[in-house]
């Protein structure tokens, strides 16, 4: 596969508490959906800068259902938008972010 071929997901499952991806490359991924909800993408979650470009960060906590997932939504071809149990749902994971959690090998997916 060529570095400008659109790598897509031909297969996502829920398997107990993980996500599993299938990619059209042959790569798959597997991700805990705790480790997930931890790096939710969203400005909730990881702030928002202000016009001088500073961020500050939230602080944000959890519950046992914030890990839960509700459900798990498609977005124009390029994205995941998980629903969790405890009603978060800005979160939109795009493909190629989820391909960069899953290409640190040894390394966790919670960046904190």
């Amino acid at each position: 596969m060529t570095a400008t071929a659109h790598i897509v997901p031909n297969r996502i499952d829920i398997i107990g508490e993980e996500l599993a991806i299938a990619w059209n490359d042959g790569q798959e991924s597997f991700f805990t959906l705790e480790s997930l909800r931890r790096v939710c993408p969203c400005a909730v979650c990881q702030g928002e800068a202000d016009v001088l470009g500073s961020v500050e960060r939230p602080d944000r906590t959890f519950q046992a259902n914030s890990f839960q997932l509700q459900s798990l939504h498609s977005v124009g071809g390029y994205a995941l938008q998980p629903l969790w149990q405890d009603g978060h749902s800005t979160g939109l994971f795009s493909f190629s972010y989820l391909r960069q959690l899953d290409s640190r090998p040894g390394e966790a997916v919670d960046p904190a």
